[in-house]
């Protein structure tokens, strides 16, 4: 710890004066120096140097007869008081009861100025945690414990809802192993899950709870995540060489736990309401394709096609979520196209194809009543589009075209040219490829087609076995 600054305490003029007129009134005169022998108050000319063995204070001035005081700083002498005894004792107690005052200012301020980051750090990082993307929140929250904890290691644990067992999400550092689900009880961290209070561990081996992993681990903290008065995880933060966690320490991790449970949990919520929405769409989607007994699964192809596509151009999430509805939706508008139309088997006139070129409008119109679905409109309503503009339903073309209903343009020709119809057997792998190709740039999107290729490349793209 650096020492005191005395220098700059009596180099201010509000000290100065004070000891100008506390000298003045005792009559006396006194000379301050610092701790190592620099003179900063005081007229201290006139007094030859001690002998370098002078038992009291070595290397300072030696003024004669005149004793000296020490001024005290956290238990250490950061500077003398030199002066007549009575007098210069009374002024080393004014200049001590100074130096007290300015180190509790500076400790306030010090602590004020460390609460208002903490506040400031905790502000930000619920700013950020405001996601509904659980691994996202599991990283971000990682990275703010090993900054603000001392630890070479975290990790976050969330109970299965399924198994109801402790499963790893996000881990930093080499002790936590994802592969390992713990019951809740089980080593520290399910004592932790089980009883719901966090806690500090600062000799791991001597802890009959500890389990030993693949590297050896000291001390550890650990806090559970509660959402809704239950307990949904826990968090973990540990070293490899012994250290000592404090109250402090529990307090302010347990308080970025509690922060990040309300957005895990909302975040959990949003998913399993997605997956449910997904699951109802799905179901619609299916039930629309058995009206078209030969179109059977060309839905889900369509989609793992488009995902497939999707991972190669290197989308964002929210567009492969987009993505992902819009291809499973994307022939929801043949609903409003008659059986008729729909279900002949023979080859359809112009009129008839001019009612099945409706379908993409339809879907619009269907999904214009469905809150919050606005974004995945343009993938269905575009998706039969030409890179050239000579599609329909308005002739759009090349960046014209939202990128999700490019993508989907490839997936669904793609799945069409392959499959049987009843007016023609479908096209083999290699003959569409070839087709594919063929229209790149004209019909399709080259980027989109590059996709496609690489994507099969890759293994991502594959007929099924019954289509080979």
């Amino acid at each position: 710890m650096a020492l005191f600054n005395l220098k700059k305490l009596l180099s201010r003029k509000d000290t100065v004066r004070l000891l100008d007129e506390l000298t003045e009134s005792l009559s006396t005169n006194v000379c301050i120096v610092s701790a190592s022998g620099v003179v900063l108050y005081g007229n201290c000319n006139g007094y030859p140097p001690v002998l370098p063995d002078h038992p009291d204070h070595p290397g300072l001035p030696d003024f004669a007869n005149m004793a000296g005081f020490p001024i005290i700083a956290d238990g250490q002498a950061v500077g003398w008081v030199h002066g007549d005894d009575r007098k210069a004792n009374a002024i080393v107690s004014v200049v001590n009861h100074m130096v007290k005052t300015e180190m509790e200012k500076k400790a306030l301020a010090t602590e004020t100025l460390d609460k208002y980051n903490e506040l400031t750090m905790l502000y930000d990082f619920v700013e950020k945690v405001n996601t509904f993307n659980v691994k996202e929140i599991a990283n971000f929250l990682i990275k703010q414990v090993l900054v603000q904890i001392r630890a070479d290691n975290a990790s976050i644990m969330l109970e299965n809802e399924t198994t109801g067992l402790l499963e790893t999400i996000a881990a930093s550092g080499t002790y936590f192993d994802p592969m390992m689900p713990l019951k809740p009880g089980t080593g520290i961290a399910g004592s932790v899950m089980l009883a719901g209070k966090a806690e500090i561990i600062n000799d791991c081996l001597s802890d009959p709870r500890y389990i030993v992993g693949r590297n050896k681990i000291s001390s550890l903290i650990c806090a559970p995540i509660k959402a809704k008065e239950k307990t949904i995880g826990v968090v973990n933060a540990s070293t490899i060489k012994p250290n000592n966690y404090t109250a402090d320490d529990l307090k302010f991790f347990s308080t970025l736990v509690t922060q990040a449970a309300f957005a895990i949990d909302n975040a959990r919520l949003y998913e399993n309401l997605k997956k449910a929405f997904i699951k109802t769409v799905n179901t619609l989607a299916e039930t629309i394709e058995k009206r078209d007994p030969y179109t059977g699964g060309h839905t889900k192809r369509v989609m793992n096609y488009s995902v497939a596509i999707a991972e190669e151009l290197g989308i964002g999430d929210k567009d492969r979520e987009r993505l992902e509805l819009a291809s499973i939706l994307h022939d929801i508008g043949k609903i409003g196209v008659s059986d008729k139309v729909l279900l002949k088997t023979s080859k359809l006139t112009d009129e008839e194809f001019d009612e099945i070129k409706k379908h993409p409008v339809y879907g619009e119109e269907i999904l214009s009543y469905i809150e919050n679905l606005d974004d995945i409109i343009p993938g269905i309503k575009s998706h039969h589009e030409r890179f050239d503009g000579k599609g329909y339903p308005e002739g759009l073309r090349g960046d014209e075209i939202d990128l999700i209903a490019r993508i989907i343009a490839v997936a669904d020709s793609f799945d069409a040219m392959t499959s049987d119809r009843p007016y023609r057997k479908g096209l083999s792998f290699d003959v569409a490829l070839g087709e594919l190709r063929k229209c790149s740039g004209t019909q399709f999107d080259s980027k989109v087609v590059d996709a496609f290729f690489e994507a099969h490349k890759n293994h991502k793209i594959k007929l099924e076995n019954d289509k080979q």
